[in-house]
């Protein structure tokens, strides 16, 4: 469980600086929920004084239109599955997506003193061997 908060918390992490302040972040979460959610409890969930509720994650992630905390939660159950079958150019235009933002995330953990960004350069190392492994397994399966 622990590989999943620290993913969530990394996911979370890099969402909440694609806003750019914490203030718009808790006036999009008041904006979904009516709620009265402040920059002072994102700081707080940000440095892990508070954990996350599913409020902050679905609010944050319909506002950016991008849903890695679901995602991963969605996944969590599925170990060993095979993952998207079918054409190879698709699978190799996956891998290259994850495994360039690996690369990306592991440059910025390198000049970066924050444990967040070291958190976000494994899950994205993460991604991209689980994406390899998806195409090794749709090359094994047409060898077999």
């Amino acid at each position: 469980m622990t590989d999943l908060l620290d993913i969530t918390h990394a996911h979370m992490r890099a969402m909440i600086q694609s806003f750019g302040c914490l203030d718009a972040v808790a006036a999009s979460i008041n904006a979904r929920w009516g709620s009265s959610v402040t920059k002072s409890t994102i700081s707080k969930k940000l440095h892990g004084v508070l954990d996350w509720t599913q409020k902050d994650i679905v609010a944050i992630e319909d506002a950016l239109g991008r849903y890695p905390v679901t995602g991963a939660q969605a996944r969590r159950g599925r170990v060993g599955e095979t993952g998207p079958s079918g054409n190879l150019v698709v699978l190799t235009g996956i891998v290259a997506k994850e495994t360039g933002e690996a690369i990306s995330a592991c440059l910025i953990a390198q000049s970066s003193f924050e444990g967040g960004d070291r958190a976000r350069a494994i899950v994205e190392i993460r991604e991209a061997i689980r994406a390899m492994k998806h195409a090794e397994h749709r090359l094994l399966s047409e060898a077999s």
